[in-house]
């Protein structure tokens, strides 16, 4: 796992000093992103292109899996933040292809393949990546991001005294590296956030003129063009034929699991006790002689609205002691949660997403600080085998009402800040200026009919507008969380091979709304199974997923609201003031308003 930033302009203008312009340019990006990688970095400088790496040395830690990597014979140069599961077989198809490997790396498996199939080789890639490949001999720059957006990518398009340039990197921050590039908000996707408490809307981010490259999509750059003209698609996934059962679904889960533990460093797994994490830890300890596992979270809280906020840590030994793995523990007090939540947004540059994103990076800090590199997580089993049961009841029973604008309905059933309220919270020039969100209203429908499109019924639809929403939001908050302490995440559920099995059962087997709690009536694939292999408190428990007690711990930081320029322009001084007094009430507004306010600040001042 590491950190990719680069620039690019065509290969028309004259050389001059550009080169030695954007190399410094590029070096300055990939410092900025040396946590993302702590074992090395390089810059690789062609004609019109410069690309930058840091490495987090997981395969092969040896000099021979250095990026950017190159093909022997020059032209194809890529930089690569990922890990392929398929390694080996794809090296075996190259291998038979004639080619010579000079590494273990799946880099230079990915590097060979590519240069062999182009855009349309990304579909045999199984795993995780974000990556740019450079065509010297064509002179083209491909960017592409692995189908469920595990890895992020970003880039934008500069106006430069010489012409357009296009840059890209893992994390926003360092693109502003470029002098052509300022920080500036948009509003647009800033609105969106106070609703959905995510970074990104489509293709937009917080910041104007920065886009983040969409899960499964890749872009080809023609470097001789001189407007840097763009051609996309979307990478192809595979698809299961015929009916799924519980068998098959188990089979596909330990088999990526298998996949997921190739590694030359430390491995551990987080366990939070719940059904995912405890499936994941229990198939790895099968594998891995002495696995540790990790749990965090709250001592000691009391209940919030009947969730309980303090039993991970139960579940989490019950299932250790089971499956016999070394358990450690990392757990958040108030003061942990408003530092590092202070400190997570100064170094991201980013507002959070879920109040766990806390707890998550407090979990990779120790065990980092014990010594593993790589952790298994189990994000994806909700998104892709119906597992959020409040979500999942509302979009059955709003589909037996005639499903009407399910979009609209996806967007009010998971809102913090409900888009009608919105008019009495922002001031009437920004809510005019946004034009009354309708930019987020339409996404979300765009994102419906997608996930609707080859749908086995409305329900189903709904369950992939999860995965196509929901999922990438989680993924993103593992990878900032985990990534700012050099830790490698993985996601064994978020696996193509996974989702095509769990795309192929039915959703009656997945999710049951005739069942009364508190018997589970989601993830009963899942929960069959695995059925046997763990405690059955754990088979049938509620969802879980590191809680914190942020409904009170918010006012922490609350006291500050306002104190930034951006937000105090943008929201009604009566609505501040209300959220700052009563910051435990009005959680639901006071946790992104006052990320923003930390946000802005970080950037504004």
């Amino acid at each position: 796992m590491c950190g990719i930033a680069g620039v690019c302009r065509t290969v028309d203008i004259p050389k001059g000093e550009w080169d030695d312009t954007a190399r410094a340019q590029v070096e300055r990006m990939v410092d900025r992103l040396a946590h993302r990688g702590p074992d090395g970095g390089g810059v690789f400088v062609g004609r019109g292109v410069v690309l930058g790496h840091r490495r987090l040395a997981v395969i092969d830690p040896s000099p021979a899996g250095r990026q950017p990597m190159t093909t022997p014979d020059g032209r194809f140069t890529i930089v690569y933040n990922g890990m392929l599961y398929n390694d080996a077989e794809i090296r075996a198809g190259r291998a038979c292809a004639g080619v010579v490997f000079r590494s273990a790396c799946d880099t230079e498996t990915a590097l060979h393949h590519l240069s062999a199939t182009g855009a349309a080789g990304l579909g045999a890639l199984r795993g995780m990546y974000a990556l740019a490949l450079h065509d010297g001999r064509a002179g083209t720059l491909l960017l592409a991001r692995d189908p469920f957006g595990i890895k992020p990518l970003y880039w934008a398009r500069v106006e430069t005294p010489t012409g357009p340039e296009v840059l890209f990197a893992s994390e926003i921050g360092a693109m502003f590296e470029h002098p052509s590039l300022r920080p500036e908000p948009d509003l647009v996707t800033v609105s969106a956030y106070l609703t959905t408490i995510r970074t990104t809307l489509g293709e937009r981010t917080l910041f104007r003129g920065v886009r983040s490259l969409p899960p499964g999509r890749w872009l080809r750059f023609e470097l001789r063009d001189p407007d840097l003209r763009a051609t996309g698609g979307a990478v192809e996934t595979p698809a299961f034929g015929g009916r799924a059962t519980a068998d098959d679904l188990r089979n596909a889960v330990e088999d990526s699991v298998r996949s997921h533990l190739r590694s030359d460093v430390p491995l551990c797994c987080l366990l939070s006790g719940g059904l995912d994490s405890s499936v994941v830890a229990s198939v790895a300890r099968r594998h891995v002689g002495d696995l540790r596992t990790w749990c965090a979270g709250a001592i000691g809280e009391p209940p919030i609205d009947g969730v309980p906020q303090s039993e991970d840590f139960r579940f989490a030994r019950d299932v250790s002691a089971v499956i016999g793995s070394d358990h450690r523990e990392a757990r958040v007090t108030r003061t942990i949660f408003a530092e590092r939540w202070r400190e997570l947004v100064e170094r991201t540059g980013l507002p959070l997403s879920t109040p766990n994103e806390v707890a998550i990076n407090e979990v990779a800090r120790s065990l980092r600080a014990d010594g593993c590199t790589v952790t298994l997580s189990g994000e994806g089993a909700d998104e892709l085998l119906a597992g959020y049961d409040a979500p999942m009841l509302a979009a059955a029973e709003h589909v037996a009402r005639g499903n009407a604008d399910p979009g609209m309905f996806q967007l009010a059933c998971a809102a913090w800040i409900p888009p009608h309220t919105k008019a009495s919270l922002l001031r009437p020039d920004v809510w005019r200026a946004i034009e009354a969100d309708a930019a987020l209203v339409e996404g979300y429908r765009a994102e419906y009919e997608a996930a609707a499109s080859g749908a086995d019924g409305a329900l189903r639809a709904h369950l992939r507008f999860h995965r196509r929403v929901n999922l990438t939001g989680l993924l993103q908050r593992l990878d900032s969380a985990t990534m700012l302490e050099g830790v490698e995440g993985r996601t064994p559920f978020a696996d193509v091979r996974v989702a095509a099995v769990a795309d192929a059962v039915p959703m009656q087997e997945l999710l049951d709304v005739a069942i009364a709690p508190p018997r589970p009536r989601t993830k009963l694939a899942l929960r069959r199974a695995f059925s046997g292999a763990l405690p059955e408190a754990v088979l049938a428990r509620p969802k879980a997923s590191f809680p914190l007690p942020f409904q009170r711990w918010v006012a922490e930081l609350a006291a500050e609201l306002g104190s930034s320029g951006l937000v105090a322009s943008l929201v009604e001084p009566a609505a501040l003031a209300a959220v700052r007094a009563e910051p435990s009430r009005y959680w639901h507004a006071a946790w992104p308003l006052v990320n923003l306010d930390l946000w802005s600040r970080r950037w504004w001042g």
